[in-house]
């Protein structure tokens, strides 16, 4: 049984090999990771941002350096130029023996406030080792925002796993061995095991590839692991429904994105709706494999809560299988 569930593996890992897009699927959690590492701001980064003339004090460049990006430039239309860009950009320019400040006008209000501040502590010539403040933080060393883009991933992972089973099916359908499995000593179900290693497998590679190259070493992986294979159930369940109702890659690519729409309602929930809208999301699997993710990301989940996120989601995968098994089961025949 063993054996003729690896073989039905190994064919679609070599089948994968050789499609472009089943390539491209596997590689995404790497090329995602890298980009989230390159665009999500650090934790010590500032989100401040000047503009002065390369002819201003060297000294004071380097003093709003040490809390702000700071861009230089040959001339005040220079400066000005570059505040009209569409981000938040504010102009520090000389004006005599004092200074001005040039926002756009459409800055928030707090980053002027901050702008005229360090100007005033400049010019009151105060640095930071004039300050008596005692920093103590409370051990958060990950940005939020790269927190919340790699859970995000973590459930897209899940849905393109389903999406590669579904490649396989449409593959299988193409070259007619579907029905042929049915005149072979492989059972229905070891097929169906058979078909779904490659898709676990990816989940599990893609997930712990993100994980890894995004920095969060210090979690507990046992219950990472928990959280992504009990939530990817539903996107493999999905996977075989596809791959069996779509005769060609691309149609079954396209069946499978309805999935995303809540997956991104579950995180914009949990991110943004106040806890009176939470109910409506609570029969989405994403919404609590998204909470599950998230504390154990923080560090800050125990295995109670755990177990019972990956509870709520295996009842609510449970359902979408009692609805859908005949119709795997019949498109196999």
């Amino acid at each position: 049984m063993i054996k003729k569930i690896w073989n039905i593996f190994k064919r679609d890992l070599k089948v994968n090999k050789r499609n472009f897009l089943s390539l491209y699927l596997i590689l995404f959690p790497i090329i995602i990771a890298i980009g989230i590492n390159i665009f999500a701001p650090g934790i010590e980064d500032t989100t401040v941002n000047l503009a002065l003339l390369k002819e201003q004090n060297e000294s004071q460049i380097r003093f709003f350096k040490d809390f702000a990006n700071v861009e230089t430039f040959k001339t005040k239309e220079d400066i000005e130029k570059r505040v009209r860009e569409r981000d938040n950009i504010i102009g520090i320019i000389p004006d005599g023996n004092d200074y001005y400040i040039m926002p756009e006008g459409d800055e928030p209000q707090e980053l002027i406030d901050l702008a005229k501040t360090l100007n005033s502590l400049y010019e009151l010539d105060v640095n930071i080792e004039d300050t008596n403040v005692e920093l103590i933080d409370l051990g958060k060393e990950v940005p939020p925002l790269k927190q919340t883009l790699v859970n995000g991933v973590l459930l897209l992972i899940a849905v393109l796993g389903g999406m590669l089973i579904s490649f396989n099916i449409v593959e299988e359908k193409t070259d007619n061995t579907t029905s042929a499995i049915n005149v072979t000593p492989t059972t229905r179900n070891q097929f169906i095991l058979g078909k779904s290693i490659i898709g676990i497998s990816f989940v599990i590679f893609g997930s712990l590839s993100v994980v890894l190259i995004t920095g969060f070493t210090d979690i507990n992986y046992l219950q990472l692991l928990t959280m992504i294979l009990v939530g990817s159930i539903i996107s493999l369940l999905l996977g075989f429904i596809q791959g069996i109702n779509n005769s060609d890659v691309m149609s079954a690519a396209a069946s499978i994105k309805v999935l995303f729409l809540p997956l991104i309602g579950s995180v914009l929930a949990i991110e943004l709706l106040s806890d009176k809208w939470q109910n409506f999301f609570y029969w989405i699997p994403f919404y609590w494999s998204y909470k599950g993710n998230k504390l154990v990301l923080s560090g800050t989940g125990n295995w109670s809560q755990i177990l019972i996120y990956s509870a709520i989601v295996l009842i609510i995968s449970f359902v979408v299988y009692l609805a859908l098994h005949k119709k795997i089961r019949k498109g196999l025949e």
